[in-house]
């Protein structure tokens, strides 16, 4: 077996092929990419990481190439990510993103999804034709082939804990491999404290009842053996990612609607839904002059720069009291959006138990916020449910 390398030189030795990618026009073997989904939020960016280390590790050797799927300019956003890294030895300079990738056109190529199981973007025509397999904890899209040779979709609360499980039985055989090195055992921390985050915020400590799936409690209870850190404590960590997660207040209404954000196209209409760590008040008293008509500009002019006939903006907070809340507010932007709005208003009120929000003062015909009582549907649930209205307008 070779060396196991560090994973800041894996990451170095993947930026190396990349920048020799356009002289490799002429390779046998094609590149192998590893990508989340395009919010490239803590799930997906370190799931990438990770599954993608372990595979390089894993014979024959191929490198796998982790890109977090967003560009370069907008990790700034994701403070959450910085915090993880740190705890890695990492910084977001080591991470390669879209801005790093050569013409894909003029390369061979194999992609690995990962947190997602249907390629969405400006990549999926590109790389279409190129999915060899992928890894996610979403409703099955029945794009990637069934007899892909890897194809694990299952639900549960984080997408990491399916990428531990796939890479356990390597990380293991390494770590045996290594038993003597303080090295590896620093290695195998830093991984792990890579791993544990997103799994820990997508299951909040392991608290959502909801969410919380055997993959993910056996995920910490291996990862936790990889830490030797006796000080190590699972509930500080988490709460130190949890509050720099948490903090948007210097960003601007644009930077909130993208930091985490998909898009989904049906029936010729495009869906765009924005998940924000705060709830509705907060973005129009906080982040806005306080004025409901400034939060409400600011999320048109959003939906006409992606070009949405229905944008979608889905909160997460808790209240006074400590108890976690959901908002939703949805804006049918076109005809068809608006008629969107109101079939999915009919058929998902009760599956979401939708209460209207604040009075209807940001409700219009083809506008709606409402209170979600149903906090088990997250946006993994909740874009089905709009996206099966889109294809019946």
């Amino acid at each position: 077996m070779p060396p196991r390398a560090s994973l800041q030189a894996f990451l170095a030795t993947a930026r190396a092929a990349l920048k020799a990618a356009p002289q490799a026009t002429s390779r046998a073997q094609p590149f192998t990419f590893v990508i989340g989904n395009e919010s490239a939020d803590l799930d997906s960016l370190c799931s990438a990481i990770l599954l993608a280390y372990m595979r390089t590790h894993t014979p024959p050797h191929t490198l796998h190439i982790p890109v977090s799927n967003l560009p370069r300019d907008d990790l700034a956003l994701r403070p959450e990510m910085a915090a993880t890294l740190s705890h890695a030895g990492l910084a977001l300079s080591d991470l390669l993103t879209l801005s790093e990738l050569p013409d894909l056109q003029q390369l061979k190529s194999e992609w690995l999804l990962v947190d997602h199981n249907a390629p969405t973007g400006s990549l999926r025509e590109q790389r279409g034709s190129h999915i060899i397999g992928c890894i996610d904890h979403h409703a099955d899209e029945d794009f990637v082939a069934s007899d892909a040779a890897t194809r694990i979709i299952e639900q549960c609360g984080s997408c990491m804990s399916l990428v531990v499980r796939d890479s356990r039985a390597v990380w293991e055989d390494l770590a045996s491999q290594d038993r003597e090195s303080k090295d590896a055992a620093a290695e195998d921390e830093k991984l792990a404290k890579l791993a544990l985050a997103p799994i820990l915020i997508d299951t909040t400590n392991l608290t959502s009842e909801d969410k919380v799936r055997p993959q993910d409690t056996e995920a910490v209870r291996f990862l936790e053996s990889m830490i030797q850190d006796k000080a190590f404590d699972r509930t500080r960590f988490f709460d130190a990612i949890t509050e720099v997660k948490a903090d948007i207040s210097q960003l601007s209404f644009r930077d909130i609607f993208r930091k985490d954000y998909k898009e989904w196209y049906d029936n010729s209409l495009k869906l765009g839904i924005s998940s924000v760590v705060q709830n509705l008040d907060y973005l129009i008293s906080e982040v806005g002059n306080g004025k409901d008509d400034d939060f409400l500009d600011q999320l048109k002019q959003w939906a006409e720069e992606r070009k949405l006939d229905i944008a979608s903006v889905m909160t997460t907070s808790t209240d006074d009291k400590g108890q976690f809340q959901r908002e939703l507010i949805f804006w049918g932007t076109t005809d068809q959006g608006s008629a969107v709005l109101a079939r999915f208003a009919d058929s998902s009120s009760g599956k979401l138990e939708l209460e209207t929000w604040s009075d209807g003062r940001l409700d219009s015909t083809a506008r709606k916020a409402w209170k979600q009582k149903n906090l088990a549907a997250s946006r993994k649930q909740v874009a089905p449910l709009l996206r099966e209205a889109m294809k019946t307008v």
